[in-house]
């Protein structure tokens, strides 16, 4: 049976300025533990902490560009383009240019604080 989400639930995001998180199907929102779903906005100069999640993340940019640094090299990604960062993989994210950046971030399994592995 379809199910209305009606509104995303907010939720507080790392890093070294507010960026807005917005679950829309994960965890928090609708109690799922299989995929989470969330449209973010972070503004200009934003970084979060590196971070080896064990779940995949597959990220698709709207608006503006987020650099994505892992052990091996740093992508720019730009609206249009995805990207996607395997479990065990360090990865660090941040929004350099003016307007920051707009995206959609999927994880499998869904996002979790406990999963998300963060640097000191």
């Amino acid at each position: 049976m379809a199910r209305l989400i009606e509104s995303p639930a907010r939720i507080e995001a790392a890093g070294n300025k507010p960026k807005i998180i917005l679950e829309h199907i994960g965890r928090l929102n609708t109690g799922t533990d299989v995929v989470s779903i969330a449209h973010m906005r972070s503004p200009v100069g934003w970084i979060e902490p590196g971070q080896t999640p064990e779940f995949d993340e597959y990220t698709l940019v709207l608006k503006g560009m987020l650099r994505v640094t892992t052990k091996t090299g740093v992508l720019e990604v730009r609206a249009g383009q995805s990207v996607h960062v395997a479990p065990g993989e360090w990865v660090r994210y941040d929004s350099p240019e003016e307007d920051g950046a707009e995206y959609v971030a999927v994880c499998l399994p869904a996002f979790s604080p406990a999963t998300v592995h963060r640097d000191e």
